[in-house]
């Protein structure tokens, strides 16, 4: 073998390139010594956090996923552990006892904190829009909230005691047009005149596919400020771990941005999804898309404040504004210290803003 261009045929000389030009070829045996090779790396060390959402894996949990997904928790230096609520999980619960760092919730339990003395708060809100629903037959009148005197309305025991009593109050609706609504789609299907609660991304997919195309009414339009989809977290925890929690802000944030944004925009979602139906086996490629669809078409993440302020957005105004609607109807006491219900300082950072 000649000498390398530029030395000379010093034996060692050659010795050394002959051996280098093996290793880079990837001839010499395993047991070889790698004279070529450069220092290793030692991998970073990630920072542990756990987060439970407020119900089985779906669309409406994408922005988690994706960051997930697409490497942007690991590329903020966290590993997450992203655990699925569901009907036999209380997330408020699984961090008040301190089995995860944060949890899924909404802004009336974020106040329901402080009512309890319970040092827990909101540190983001993906929903501007809460997505509960009430959905009616086509062309049975439903044209707007005014429209529901007098019609007999299928609600659940938690809707009873939060948005129920505020509808009441301010379109003049009786208790005596309530039934309880039991889940089951059936009773619905059977009455045209019935009007029944819902979320935007699940129950009115499940309508159509049974061939009816439903109206539907989203409470957030009432006036009921509701922040949905809310990151709760522990004071102690949130001072002792800050700069952590913010990097997990400004991850999920991220992914929500790429997740809505999706193929479109030029974001591959495709591995999220996957990882949503593999922790939710009922979750169809039809109604993932489904709720994704729902949620850009009625503003559920980006509108209002989060227009100009980003994903996650919050402001003292209308917290303000919600905690005075709700003690209206006597959900929470007006004396309140409703302040204590969230911290701002983590949001409000312009990411995936229109």
């Amino acid at each position: 073998m000649a000498a390398p261009p530029g030395k000379g045929t010093d034996p060692m000389t050659v010795q050394r390139y002959r051996l280098s030009r093996r290793a880079a070829l990837g001839l010499l045996g395993a047991g070889a010594p790698l004279l070529v090779a450069g220092p290793v790396r030692a991998q970073p060390r990630l920072d542990r956090v756990s987060f439970v959402t407020n119900w089985r894996a779906q669309a409406e949990h994408g922005g988690f996923y994706q960051a997930q997904a697409a490497g942007l928790y690991r590329k903020a230096g966290l590993e997450v552990d992203l655990r699925t609520g569901g009907p036999q999980v209380n997330p408020a619960q699984l961090l008040l006892g301190g089995r995860v760092d944060m949890s899924m919730g909404n802004g009336l339990v974020a106040l329901n904190f402080v009512r309890e003395n319970i040092p827990f708060l909101c540190i983001g809100a993906i929903f501007q829009k809460d997505m509960q629903v009430l959905i009616a037959h086509p062309n049975t009148g439903l044209s707007g909230f005014e429209a529901l005197r007098g019609r007999t309305i299928l609600v659940g025991a938690e809707a009873r005691v939060t948005w129920w009593p505020f509808l009441v109050k301010k379109y003049g609706l009786r208790e005596d047009q309530l039934r309880p609504y039991t889940f089951n789609l059936q009773p619905f299907l059977l009455d045209k005149q019935l009007v029944q609660q819902g979320y935007l991304g699940s129950e009115p997919f499940s309508i159509r596919a049974a061939g009816v195309n439903p109206d539907t009414l989203l409470i957030h339009d009432a006036g009921f400020e509701n922040y949905g989809t809310t990151i709760n977290i522990g004071a102690k925890t949130l001072s002792e771990r800050r700069e952590v929690v913010q990097r997990f802000i400004d991850a999920s944030m991220e992914g929500w941005d790429q997740y809505l944004k999706g193929p479109a925009g030029g974001f591959d979602t495709a591995a999220a999804n996957a990882l949503i139906k593999s922790q939710n086996p009922e979750m169809t490629d039809e109604l993932i898309a489904f709720g994704t669809r729902m949620m850009n078409e009625h503003g559920i993440v980006r509108s209002g404040d989060a227009a100009t302020l980003g994903i996650g957005a919050m402001t003292e105004a209308r917290w303000q504004r919600f905690h005075a609607a709700v003690a209206e109807v006597g959900v929470l006491p007006r004396d309140l210290d409703w302040r204590k219900a969230f911290d701002l300082s983590l949001v409000n950072k312009g990411i995936g803003k229109v």
